[in-house]
């Protein structure tokens, strides 16, 4: 089960330019598995293991979690690692500033050329 379970995580986490494509859970897991995963993510959120916890809540599609990394990123300013977490969270709020602060930004670089 674990390894079936790895399996389809690793098929998941395809890449797609800078954007990883799991904003689906994997199939499979019911909803005691994802209660507990979530958990273990949390707990693991807490410790301050964020790119552990990315994964799991990756693989449970849990947005709550996803924007709550995107946060920590945006306050350490890694603007697209906060960006890929909201995008994978559907959070729209959350991307919209960043997608505008960002084109200001290409904007600027392209003017001084």
């Amino acid at each position: 089960m674990k390894e079936e379970l790895k399996n389809q995580i690793d098929l998941k986490q395809g890449n797609y330019g800078f954007i990883k494509v799991t904003d689906q859970p994997v199939d499979g897991i019911s909803d005691s598995q994802k209660v507990q995963l979530i958990r273990k993510a949390n707990a693991l959120f807490n410790e301050g293991k964020f790119d552990l916890a990315k994964r799991i809540y990756m693989t449970a599609g849990y947005s709550d979690g996803l924007t709550r990394l995107g946060d920590k990123y945006a306050e350490k300013n890694e603007v697209l690692e906060a960006l890929k977490m909201y995008v994978l969270a559907h959070n729209k709020r959350k991307i919209e500033p960043l997608v505008e602060k960002m084109s200001k930004v290409v904007s600027v670089l392209i003017k001084e050329d």
